[in-house]
């Protein structure tokens, strides 16, 4: 599996990339488990910043492999929920509440999980020639987890007309959508992916955990008490700062 999906330090950057060229970077149940477990564990590492998520090939992740189904198949609901649809689940989570921004570089393809992985990442950077897919009612199967993931990401009509028509959007449509931040040359990629990687990690860590948290805790409230969550949570950092 570490041959599947590697990690690296590169200063204040954890470096995971998904290394299934030959798969379109399709992952098993096994390995999303393991990829969060890598994210969590780099999210905790006082030392790093920024997490950056990338695929080797041409492209990022077609969803997830179905080879990697469990050898006995859910006997009911229950089974199903905790063996099919936990780990997709479990690497959202992981996403969303590790302490510092996971950054995803998007090439060609992200199908099904993929486009849902790069939805849920804090910032997307992708090649002005990356396409996005929700594909899974071709076959009648509704893909709540998916939509799960963009959720906090995308614009509701936006997404529901990928899940509905299962039609390929481009990168700049995914950009007007909500779930991508940039888009670039596919030729300039790795090096607006770097320069993204460099801004974030020039930042103090307690600040880019504070705007993590805020982010996602804040857009469940009405304004005021996001307004009062600002206030108090800004208050506690500058005041640590002392």
């Amino acid at each position: 599996m570490e041959d599947a999906l590697k990690l690296e330090q590169d200063g204040e950057i954890a470096r995971l990339t998904i290394d299934r060229p030959e798969k379109g970077n399709m992952l098993t149940l096994e390995m999303l488990d393991y990829l969060s477990a890598l994210i969590i564990d780099a999210g905790c590492d006082p030392d790093i910043k920024a997490i950056s998520l990338t695929s080797v090939g041409d492209d990022f992740c077609l969803g997830r492999d179905p080879d990697g189904a469990p050898e006995k198949a859910p006997k009911n609901g229950i089974e199903m929920r905790e063996a099919l649809t936990a780990p997709i689940l479990g690497f959202y989570d992981a996403v969303r509440s590790a302490e510092i921004p996971v950054v995803a570089t998007v090439q060609g393809r992200a199908a099904g999980f993929g486009c849902a992985a790069a939805a849920v990442c804090d910032v997307t950077v992708a090649a002005d020639d990356a396409r996005f897919s929700l594909p899974e009612m071709k076959h009648d199967l509704p893909p709540t987890a998916a939509i799960s993931a963009h959720i906090d990401r995308s614009m509701p009509k936006s997404v529901a007309w990928m899940v509905y028509s299962t039609d390929e959007v481009d990168a700049q449509t995914a950009l007007s959508a909500g779930f991508v931040s940039h888009v670039v040359p596919a030729g300039d990629l790795y090096d607006r992916s770097t320069e993204v990687l460099s801004t974030i990690t020039s930042r103090n860590r307690t600040s880019l955990e504070t705007c993590k948290t805020y982010l996602a805790n804040s857009r469940l409230m009405e304004t005021p008490q996001a307004s009062d969550y600002a206030a108090n949570i800004l208050a506690l950092v500058m005041s640590s700062k002392k």
